[in-house]
């Protein structure tokens, strides 16, 4: 220990060591890790967003007044993941006489149940379905058939304009791809394709 000058003594403070500073990466070779990393963060949330839901061109006018021809539309894949598909619902599958080509229609036919065209109306187990959103009345009969547990009978809203189930029969239930639920363009077309039986016991 010294002494002050006044005779003091005087203590010495030892201060602690400065800590080592690492020295920094190359500023390339951060850029590079920054860029690599976001994207692989895009890859990842394309991924999600691929599993999740599909894009699809309407093809013809099979659909109309509805959808039309060039009009594209958001597919939701994961709404039958936890659900089963109800009556109204528009949905995009893979034609069963051909998988290799998709199509998009309005579920009309549940499983169980008997359906019949006649006198230009759709007849759900005897009753007849009111529908104000068609094309026209249909000019063709059909049926009655009656469903399989896990077949659906789907037709197009421009009935008399439309390869359906009244041509080629009962759809899979394995071969439907995911809901329509969104017409994004043309822009002027943007909004939500809705189910006419909405909040109705399927």
């Amino acid at each position: 220990m010294d002494e002050h000058p006044m005779g003091l003594p005087i203590e010495h403070t030892e201060l602690p060591p400065e800590p080592v500073r690492e020295r920094s990466a190359h500023p390339l070779l951060a850029f590079l890790r920054e860029l690599i990393e976001t994207a692989l963060i895009v890859l990842v949330a394309m991924a999600l967003v691929n599993t999740a839901t599909a894009r699809f061109r309407i093809e013809g006018s099979s659909m109309e007044p509805n959808l039309h021809d060039g009009e594209y539309v958001l597919i939701s894949k994961i709404s039958y993941w936890f659900g089963q598909p109800r009556r109204g619902d528009v949905v995009v599958f893979r034609f069963p006489h051909d998988p290799s080509r998709d199509f998009i229609k309005r579920v009309i036919g549940l499983p169980g149940e008997t359906v019949a065209i006649r006198d230009g109306k759709v007849f759900i187990d005897g009753r007849p379905l009111e529908e104000p959103y068609i094309r026209g009345p249909m000019v063709y009969t059909y049926g009655p058939v009656t469903l399989g547990p896990d077949e659906y009978f789907v037709l197009g809203d421009n009935r008399n304009a439309s390869n359906d189930s009244h041509n080629w029969g009962t759809l899979p239930r394995s071969a439907i791809i995911g809901k329509a639920w969104l017409i994004y363009w043309p822009p002027s077309r943007w909004g939500l394709i809705r189910n006419p039986f909405q909040g109705e016991t399927p």
